[in-house]
C-alpha cells in the first residue's frame, strides 16, 4: 500500500495511541516522517504496567502477526528497518514461542525487530523511560522539551506507539478495521479482555459482557492506578477512556481500602527520579498504612501532598 495511502486511511479510521494518551495516530506518523535524520526507529510499546490492564497481552497472544505486520507497515512508511519490541519480561518468556519465529522471518526480510525485555513497572511503560532503557540507562522519564520521540534512541527520531495501536494499523490496511478498541473488566463477575465500540458508555459495556453489578458500586475507569473514580450513575454517560481498563468496586469498600491499595501501588511504583513524587508518594502511604481501621481520612494532611505532586512532579505519571 502507498504511503499517502495508508496514512489517509488512517486518518479516515480515527486511529489513535491506545497507550492512554490517545494522540492521533496519523499528525504522530507525520511527525516523525517529516523529520530530516540519517536513521530512524520505530517502538511498540508492551510494557503494560498499570495494574487491571491486560489488553496489550490478549493481542500478543491472539493477534500476534497482525501486530507485527502493523510494526512492519510503520517501518515501510518511516523508511526504516529497525524497530524495537519493548515488552513485559514476564509476557515475553510466555509468549516467545509466538514472537520470535515471526520475528525471524521479518529479518530474513531485511526488518530488523529488536526484543527487549523490560522489567515489570510502571514508569516502564512511559515514552522517555522506554528510550532511556533500550540506551541502557536508567529507566526513568526525560524531559518533556524536546519531545523524548524527536530525539529518541540515541537521539534518532524515534516513533512509540501501543500495541493495540500497532494492531489496528494492521486491520485498517487489511481492510478490516471497525472503530472498537479493547476493554479489560476487572472486579466482576466474568473479567477479561473484551471488543467493545469505541463510543460505548461504560455501563454499557458492563451490561453488553454480562458484568453489571447487582450491588452498589463505584468504577474506576481508564487505568487501574491512574483512572478516573466515576460513579455507578456516572458510568452511564462515561466512555471508555486512557489505556482501557474498567475496575468494578462494591460501595462496601472503605475509603481506607481503597487509598491503600492507590497509594502502596504509587510508592512501590515511584522511580525515584523526581523529590514530590518519591517522598509524596512514600509520605501518602505512610500516613494510610498508620491508620486504625476505621479512622476518618485526613485529607488535611493527604491533599496538600497530591498539590505539592500535581504541580511539580517531573512527568505525567507522577502528576
Amino acid at each position: 500500500m502507498a504511503e499517502s495511502d495508508l496514512l489517509a486511511k488512517i486518518e479516515q479510521a480515527g486511529l489513535v495511541g491506545r497507550g492512554g494518551a490517545a494522540f492521533p495516530v496519523h499528525l504522530k506518523w507525520q511527525r516523525i516522517k517529516s523529520l530530516a535524520a540519517p536513521k530512524k526507529y520505530v517502538v511498540c510499546n508492551a510494557s503494560e504496567g498499570e495494574p487491571g490492564v491486560k489488553k496489550d497481552f490478549h493481542i500478543l497472544q491472539n493477534f500476534t502477526a497482525e501486530m507485527v505486520k502493523g510494526i512492519i507497515l510503520t517501518m515501510d512508511f518511516l523508511e526504516t528497518k529497525e524497530a524495537y519490541l519493548n515488552i513485559n519480561k514476564d509476557y515475553y518468556q510466555e509468549l516467545k514461542g509466538k514472537i520470535d519465529p515471526l520475528l525471524t522471518v521479518c529479518q530474513k526480510k531485511g526488518y530488523l525487530i529488536n526484543i527487549f525485555e523490560e522489567e515489570p513497572s510502571y514508569i516502564g511503560g512511559e515514552t522517555g523511560a522506554i528510550l532511556n532503557a533500550i540506551e541502557g540507562k536508567k529507566t526513568e522519564p526525560r524531559p518533556a522539551s524536546p519531545s523524548p520521540s524527536l530525539k529518541g534512541i540515541f537521539g534518532n527520531p524515534t516513533l512509540v506507539q501501543n500495541v493495540e495501536t500497532f494492531y489496528d494499523v494492521a486491520r485498517v490496511a487489511a481492510g478490516t478495521f471497525r472503530p472498537t478498541r479493547l476493554a479489560t473488566l476487572s472486579g466482576v463477575k466474568n473479567p477479561g479482555v473484551y471488543e467493545v465500540a469505541n463510543t460505548q458508555k461504560v455501563a454499557e459495556i458492563l451490561r453488553a459482557t454480562n458484568n453489571y453489578p447487582a450491588f452498589p458500586f463505584f468504577v474506576q475507569v481508564g487505568g487501574g492506578a491512574s483512572g478516573e473514580v466515576i460513579t455507578a450513575e456516572q458510568a452511564e454517560e462515561r466512555e471508555l477512556i486512557g489505556c482501557g481498563a474498567i475496575e468494578v468496586f462494591p460501595l462496601t469498600i472503605t475509603p481506607l481500602a481503597f487509598l491503600s491499595k492507590l497509594f502502596s501501588f504509587y510508592a512501590r511504583e515511584s522511580c525515584g527520579k523526581c523529590t514530590p513524587c518519591r517522598d509524596g508518594s512514600w509520605q501518602l502511604q505512610k500516613i494510610i498504612t498508620e491508620l486504625e481501621p476505621g479512622s476518618e481520612i485526613p485529607w488535611d494532611k493527604i491533599t496538600p501532598i497530591i498539590q505539592a505532586m500535581d504541580k511539580s512532579s517531573f512527568c505525567d505519571l507522577g502528576r
